[in-house]
């Protein structure tokens, strides 16, 4: 029985684990989808940089507190 509960520690750990190495490379592949988006959009309008630049900051943050609580519910999946 101490056997079965020690392997799924493990697994739980393992899943946490991937579970944030996922939402970190989920939240690189979306700011640099948003960064990207946003230069072409500069480069179409540069008139419009300011508004587009301001845009782009506010939903990289969205992007990174996402990422942040799902590495934080991962770490609270390993340690609880």
């Amino acid at each position: 029985m101490l056997a079965l509960i020690l392997a799924l520690e493990g697994l739980v750990q393992l899943g946490a684990s991937f579970g944030a190495g996922i939402a970190a490379i989920g939240a690189g592949l979306g700011i640099g989808k948003i960064g990207s988006s946003a230069m072409e959009a500069i480069a179409r309008q540069p008139e419009a940089a300011g508004d587009i630049r301001s845009n782009m900051i506010v939903i990289a943050a969205l992007i990174e507190g996402v990422a942040l609580f799902a590495v934080i519910v991962c770490l609270l999946a390993i340690f609880l």
